[in-house]
């Protein structure tokens, strides 16, 4: 029997949707190769100096650890912008240069266009040095292959997009009452605080039914509390495992991310699977997923305009179903792990 191929998987953990992709990427892959994954380095707790030297010091432990690993004969390195770009070309040129093996770099990030447009020099030839180096460019959309193609070439640039497990999600498809499901880190860039400001706009409004569900954990947990403490039909659940996240967007009705920056949000794929409308805004590869039989798309931090997009979605159920319905298909037919895991193999194929 030819052995199988070993694919040496490198990211962090700890960090959302990167951390998601690599452990779905395992499982959908580790029958079909010999799959390693290499996650030493975290997503460090804590503020300010405390954060950056605990930053500094998980890197610098990952990357010394790394060259001790066991030669494989693929690596799937996966990156973000700035310091874990930064982290990431050193897992990149020393597999390339020293192991000699093959090199797939797939980009994750909300800001990574903003990260290639730098002013500094020095990063910039960072930048032309790993781009040239690696095999494979991974990105998430048309729009971010145009941005990266410049300067990797588009021949090495691979648009896949983020993906999930449809049999993963039962949706329930409710209209009495319409659920508004927000479930994301509670930090300002992915908009809880107009979510919240939103949804107290529509307390106000007579004659509109309604639930809202809120999911998630950080600095602004404690007004989603204080919100849901006054509004008998606001819940706050804070942290939520996977299986209960699954659960709570199966009987969403409208999955909210008024997001201020992304790039595919693995979340707003999840909130399709579960058969939910969705309303976000047109940041990063998202207008290229949201259609308007799909969604509602609006201004990043303009609540008024995000309160009157669930208004109408409150008000005319059967729009919000037939949206969460279209995504459902949409996911299975696009955004499924089983076709993504297909295109890496054949990618790591054509590599090898």
């Amino acid at each position: 029997m030819t052995p199988k191929q070993t694919l040496l998987i490198v990211g962090p953990k700890g960090t959302g949707g990167i951390d998601r992709y690599i452990t779905e990427q395992r499982r959908y892959l580790e029958d079909r190769m010999d799959v390693r994954v290499y996650t030493r380095y975290t997503a460090p707790k804590g503020e300010g100096l405390e954060l950056a030297a605990r930053m500094l010091l998980s890197s610098l432990v990952a990357v010394a650890l790394f060259p001790f690993q066991r030669r494989p004969d693929i690596v799937h390195v996966h990156s973000s912008h700035t310091y874990s770009f930064y982290r990431a070309a050193f897992f990149a040129l020393f597999s390339k240069y020293v192991w000699r093996v093959p090199v797939v770099f797939h980009i994750h990030g909300s800001s990574f266009d903003d990260f290639l447009a730098t002013d500094s020099r020095v990063v910039r030839r960072l930048q032309s040095l790993v781009f040239d180096a690696v095999d494979d460019v991974v990105v998430l959309s048309e729009y971010w292959r145009g941005l990266v193609s410049r300067l990797a070439g588009e021949e090495k640039v691979h648009v896949m997009a983020n993906a999930v497990e449809p049999a993963e999600y039962d949706p329930t498809y409710p209209t009495d009452p319409v659920h508004l499901v927000f479930v994301s880190n509670l930090i300002e860039r992915k908009g809880i605080r107009e979510f919240l400001d939103a949804v107290e706009r529509l307390e106000s409004t007579p004659g509109l039914d309604f639930e809202v569900s809120i999911g998630g954990r950080g600095p602004h947990a404690d007004r989603a509390e204080a919100v849901a403490a006054a509004h008998d039909n606001v819940s706050y659940l804070g942290f939520l495992s996977e299986e209960d996240k699954r659960d709570l967007i199966s009987r969403g009705t409208v999955f909210v991310l008024p997001t201020y920056a992304e790039g595919l949000p693995i979340a707003m794929l999840e909130g399709m699977a579960g058969g939910n409308a969705i309303v976000t805004t047109p940041v990063g590869s998202i207008p290229e997923v949201i259609t308007d039989d799909r969604g509602i798309l609006v201004t990043p931090g303009d609540a008024e305009e995000l309160a009157r997009a669930l208004t109408r979605l409150v008000s005319d159920p059967e729009e919000a179903v037939r949206m969460g319905r279209t995504n459902r298909a949409v996911i299975e037919a696009r955004y499924s792990w089983q076709s993504n895991a297909d295109e890496l193999m054949a990618m790591y194929a054509e590599a090898a």
